[in-house]
C-alpha cells in the first residue's frame, strides 16, 4: 500500500501531466479518426456506388454538403455545452456509444435520402465525440508538452488510414460487416481515455500567448485560425485530385501507388512530427516550427506546380505532403495556447473545427473554376499563395510568442 506522503503527492499539483494519460488521450484521438477516416474515403463511396450506381458522384456531393454543414454546428455546440457542464468525459461517452451505433447501421440505408439522413446524426453524434475531447487537451496539458501532443496526435491520421486499408483486406470481412467492425474498434480505441485515464493536477494549464508590439492574444487567434484554414485548402483539395492529376503524367497510375505513397508520407509526417515537437517544447518556441512547415508546405506546391514529369511532381507532392502533416498535428496542440483562459476551450475549439469542414465547401468551385481553363499547375500555384500566406500570418506573431 501507498504512503499517506505517497498519495499527497499524487493528488498535488504538477508541473507536467503523465505521460500514462498523454498515451491514453492520443490512442482516444487515434481512434476518432478510425471513426470517420475509412468510412469517408472508402466504405461511404462504395456504398454511394450500392444505392445511386452513376450518380454516386452526385450523392458523395450531398453528402458531404450535408456533413460538413452538420459537423461545423455540432462542433461548436457540443464544445459548448461540454464547458457550460463543466465535464468532458460523459459527451465524449455518449458520442462515441451513439456514432458508433449510428456508423453499424449505415448499411441499413435503402436509399439516398435514409443515407443522407444517417450521415447528418452520426456527424452530430460523432461531434459530440470529438469536440469536448479535443477541449480536454486544452484543460489537462501544459505549455511545455503541447509540442510533445502534437507529436502524438500525428499518429492519428495515419492509425486512421490503416484501419481503412485493414477493413479492405480482400475475403477479411463482408460489406456489411466492416463498418461494425470500425464501430468496435472505435470503442476499444476511445474508452480506455474515457474510464482509466487519470490526468494529474497541473499548476497552469495554459495561457494566452504574449505579444509584443501592441498586439493582443485575439490578433494571434485570428492568425492562427486563418493560417489553418488556408493550409486545410491545399489539403482538401490534394486529397480529392491526387489521383487524376498523376494519370496526367502515366495513365497506368494506379490505386496502390497512390496508396503506397501516401503511406510513405505519413509515416515520415509522424516521425518528424515527434521530432520538431519536442523541439518546439525545449526550444520554446512554439509557432516558429508551424510557420516553417507552412513555407516547406507552399515550396513543395510550387515544385508540382511546376513539374516536368512524374518523379519531380512525387517529390513535390512528398515535401508539401509532410510539412502539412507536422503543420496540422502541431498546429491542433498549440492553438491551445492562444485560446482565452478560462472554461471556454471547447467553444473556441468549435469555431477552430470550421477551418477543417469549410474547405470542403470551397474548394470543389475552386478546382472546378480552375483546372479545366488552365490545368493543375495553375490551381497548384494559387495553393501555394495560400500557403506561404499561412507561413507569413503565423512568422509575425511576435517574437515572444514564438519564444524569442
Amino acid at each position: 500500500m501507498k504512503s499517506a506522503a505517497g498519495r499527497a503527492a499524487e493528488i498535488s499539483d504538477t508541473d507536467r501531466q503523465s505521460r500514462r494519460f498523454l498515451l491514453l488521450y492520443a490512442l482516444a484521438v487515434s481512434g476518432g479518426a478510425v471513426a470517420y477516416i475509412p468510412f469517408l474515403t472508402i466504405l461511404l463511396p462504395l456504398r454511394a456506388g450500392v444505392l445511386a450506381g452513376n450518380n454516386a458522384l452526385t450523392v458523395l456531393s450531398y453528402a458531404a454538403f450535408v456533413g460538413a454543414i452538420t459537423a461545423s454546428g455540432a462542433n461548436i455546440f457540443f464544445g459548448w455545452i461540454s464547458d457550460k457542464s463543466r465535464t468532458r468525459r460523459p459527451w465524449i461517452a455518449a458520442g462515441m456509444l451513439l456514432s458508433s451505433a449510428l456508423l453499424a447501421a449505415m448499411p441499413m440505408a435503402s436509399n439516398t435520402a435514409s443515407l443522407l439522413t444517417l450521415i447528418m446524426g452520426w456527424q452530430l453524434c460523432l461531434n459530440m465525440m470529438l469536440a469536448p475531447l479535443a477541449a480536454w487537451a486544452g484543460d489537462t496539458v501544459p505549455d511545455d508538452q503541447k509540442g510533445m501532443l502534437g507529436g502524438l496526435l500525428a499518429f492519428a491520421p495515419a492509425v486512421g488510414a490503416m484501419s481503412g486499408a485493414l477493413v479492405t483486406v480482400q475475403g477479411w470481412f463482408a460489406a456489411d460487416e466492416r463498418l461494425i467492425f470500425i464501430a468496435i474498434l472505435v470503442i476499444l480505441m476511445v474508452s480506455p481515455a474515457v474510464l482509466i485515464a487519470r490526468p494529474l493536477p497541473v499548476v497552469q494549464v495554459s495561457h494566452a500567448i504574449a505579444l509584443d508590439g501592441g498586439r493582443s492574444a485575439k490578433s494571434a487567434t485570428r492568425r492562427m485560425w486563418l493560417a489553418r484554414l488556408l493550409v486545410q485548402i491545399a489539403e482538401a483539395s490534394l486529397f480529392a485530385f491526387l489521383l487524376l492529376w498523376f494519370r496526367g503524367y502515366d495513365a497506368d497510375f494506379g490505386e496502390n501507388d497512390v496508396a503506397a505513397i501516401f503511406a510513405a508520407v505519413l509515416s515520415l509526417s509522424v516521425l518528424c512530427t515527434l521530432i520538431v515537437g519536442r523541439w518546439s517544447d525545449r526550444a520554446d518556441r512554439p509557432i516558429f516550427p508551424i510557420g516553417v512547415c507552412a513555407g516547406l508546405a507552399a515550396a513543395g506546391l510550387l515544385v508540382m506546380a511546376a513539374a516536368p514529369g512524374l518523379p519531380v511532381a512525387i517529390a513535390g507532392y512528398i515535401l508539401f505532403g509532410v510539412s502539412g502533416g507536422i503543420f496540422l498535428a502541431l498546429h491542433s496542440s498549440q492553438t491551445l495556447r492562444v485560446l482565452p483562459p478560462g472554461p471556454t476551450r471547447g467553444r473556441y475549439l468549435g469555431l477552430f473545427n470550421l477551418t477543417n469542414t469549410i474547405p470542403s465547401l470551397i474548394m470543389p468551385w475552386l478546382t472546378l473554376a480552375l483546372v479545366p481553363v488552365f490545368g493543375f499547375g495553375a490551381l497548384f500555384a494559387l495553393l501555394a499563395c495560400f500557403a506561404a500566406a499561412a507561413c507569413i500570418l503565423l512568422l509575425t506573431i511576435s517574437a515572444r510568442a514564438n519564444g524569442g
